[in-house]
């Protein structure tokens, strides 16, 4: 491949990931934000799904994002940490839970 065409890839790639940003931005700006975060939030987990931190974090960080982040920081503090990283994993199930319980309250 000749470096004007692999530019030109490059190029392409920065294109199509600006306009990725762009539409999440946007949906951040509308309550499409909201919408996504009820359907995250009402997935219950199952017992042969294990949860990780990063989808714990994701629902925390969506929750924070829309107002409750008093709450959400109650809610780690529940468990004797200040951190979500220092929250035994036994625990991510039962955090979900409370989350989801924000703004339906």
């Amino acid at each position: 491949m000749s470096k004007i065409k692999l530019l030109l890839d490059v190029v392409g790639d920065m294109r199509s990931l600006a306009d990725s940003i762009q539409a999440v931005c946007d949906a951040m700006g509308t309550d499409e934000s909201a919408e996504s975060t009820k359907l995250t939030t009402e997935t219950k987990p199952t017992k042969e799904t294990k949860l990780t931190l990063e989808e714990v974090r994701g629902v925390l960080a969506q929750k924070s994002q829309i107002g409750f982040t008093s709450e959400v920081r109650a809610i780690i503090q529940k468990y004797g940490v200040n951190r979500l990283s220092e929250v035994d994993p036994k625990h991510y199930a039962k955090i979900l839970k409370s989350a989801e319980e924000l703004g339906n309250e």
